[in-house]
């Protein structure tokens, strides 16, 4: 696969479904709606106060039974994997998933309606590059007290590969794999999901299974069933009456492909590493995958992902002509010399900034910090990367000399290592949310020798200077 660039997608316009919560039996009503770049996926609770949101995130997973759970600030969505697995088997980035209750629509136990609806509201490419982290070593996550194992290896795509085995005799070992994802919606969107009648009738004695019936959920057959069991079931089902198939299936449900366990753990598989919260590029590999496994492996590989970005220096190349020289800088910025701390911008998009200083003995600071051991002071690292994100939040508005860039909040700071006369340093800034009334909150990086020197999150507001005045 080439590195061509893939630009991030939403959906193009808003689409709903109606259906019943499966654990909470609740009716629901779940709209997909359009989300801008660097959104992701994340769920809105409109049935509450204040309608809050709650992104898919691995970090935010509370428990795994019977599905995954997330929660944030008391605020609850349950069994997120069907709906994650469908936009991630459509490779659409951006999505808002609001819900008047806790739980998206089981509907028939796959991610197959939800796929339909998405595809009804259309994909539309925005301007932003699709983000992927390229695996390039082999990480793996064990669960030790069920055998459970998650692997991820270098692959040309994003690849996955179940394999179930239950130790019933009833439903044996089985294996999926999805080679390419543009597969998902024709081979695995369909499997619907299974479970032991062992667990049911544990679920129904609980009340903990108030929206399933027999067109949801395939049910497996281990044990013998006694006639009482036999009409519990007849009751909690709502059906006539209830018998087992040769093939050790409850009833009335065909399945879809032999192996269709396998396949809903895959897909199950899929909709937990959304929660990644960045798309991947590698194998994946699941021995007797389960939520609990499936997404402390997502928070792993979320970790890490977070240390190589904060670790990775940006790419550019001095030799090149800037995109501002320390004249265009000084007609933007309202800082002088000796307090200028940028000398070149060397990109600028929307939602980014990287710059560039070159340290030298003739700064003055370096006379009284500290004499005989120059270092450069980490408050004016923290100053310079801020001078960097006054050029980005100043860009976005005409009369950028009429305006002075005010401190905030610095929140998070940490200095990695020294530096000192003779380093180049570089800076990227990054929103961390949209700009709104001039106020910009980034995160920030500061390299040096092609380390990580220094790194905040500052939050600053550009105010015009008459207002300032006036203040």
């Amino acid at each position: 696969m080439s590195d061509q660039v893939i630009k991030q997608t939403t959906i193009a316009k808003e689409v709903s479904l109606k259906g019943v919560g499966l654990h909470t039996g609740m009716e629901v009503t779940m709209t997909f709606k359009p989300a801008p770049e660097n959104h992701g996926y994340a769920f809105k609770r409109v049935d509450l106060e204040g309608q809050p949101v709650i992104e898919a995130d691995a970090n935010y997973v509370v428990n795994t039974q019977r599905g995954t759970n997330l929660e944030k600030m008391g605020v609850k969505i349950q069994t997120s994997e069907h709906v994650l697995a469908a936009l991630v088997g459509l490779e659409i980035d951006n999505v808002l998933i609001e819900l008047d209750a806790p739980e998206p629509p089981i509907m028939d136990g796959s991610s197959k309606y939800f796929i339909e609806a998405i595809k009804k509201a259309g994909v539309v490419e925005q301007d932003a590059e699709r983000e992927e982290f390229i695996i390039t070593d082999v990480i793996s996550y064990t669960d030790e007290e069920s055998g459970s194992e998650i692997t991820i290896i270098p692959s040309d795509e994003y690849q996955v590969t179940t394999m179930v085995d239950f130790g019933t005799k009833v439903l044996g070992t089985q294996n999926a794999t999805l080679k390419h994802l543009s597969e998902f919606e024709t081979e695995i969107a369909d499997s619907r999901t299974f479970s032991f009648l062992h667990e049911i009738e544990t679920l129904l004695e609980h009340g903990l299974i108030k929206g399933g019936d027999l067109n949801n959920a395939i049910v497996y057959v281990d044990k013998e069933l006694s006639k009482e069991t036999m009409e519990k079931l007849r009751v909690a089902f709502n059906k006539d009456n209830i018998s087992v198939k040769p093939n050790g299936i409850l009833d009335n449900l065909t399945l879809h492909h032999p192996n269709e366990a396998a396949r809903h753990k895959l897909l199950d598989v899929i909709g937990d590493l959304a929660l990644i919260g960045t798309r991947v590029r590698g194998k994946v590999i699941a021995n007797k995958p389960g939520h609990y496994v499936n997404t402390q492996f997502a928070k792993k590989l979320s970790k890490i992902i977070k240390l190589e970005k904060r670790n990775k220096v940006p790419k550019v190349d001095l030799n090149q002509p800037p995109l501002m020289d320390i004249n265009k800088i000084m007609q933007m910025l309202p800082h002088r010399p000796p307090f200028l701390l940028v000398d070149r911008i060397l990109e600028l998009s929307d939602s980014h900034v990287v710059g560039m200083k070159n340290v030298t003995m003739n700064e003055p600071f370096f006379v009284g910090h500290f004499p005989g051991a120059p270092i450069m002071p980490g408050v004016l690292q923290v100053e310079a990367m801020a001078q960097t994100g006054g050029i980005l939040v100043l860009s976005t508005v005409p009369d950028p000399e009429n305006y002075l860039t005010y401190f905030m909040k610095i929140d998070n700071v940490k200095f990695k290592q020294q530096v000192q006369p003779g380093d180049t340093l570089i800076f990227k800034m990054e929103l961390i949310s949209p700009i709104r009334r001039g106020i910009c909150h980034m995160q920030a990086y500061a390299y040096a020798n092609g380390k990580l020197a220094t790194e905040a999150e500052l939050m600053a507001q550009i105010v015009k200077v008459k207002e300032s005045e006036e203040k």
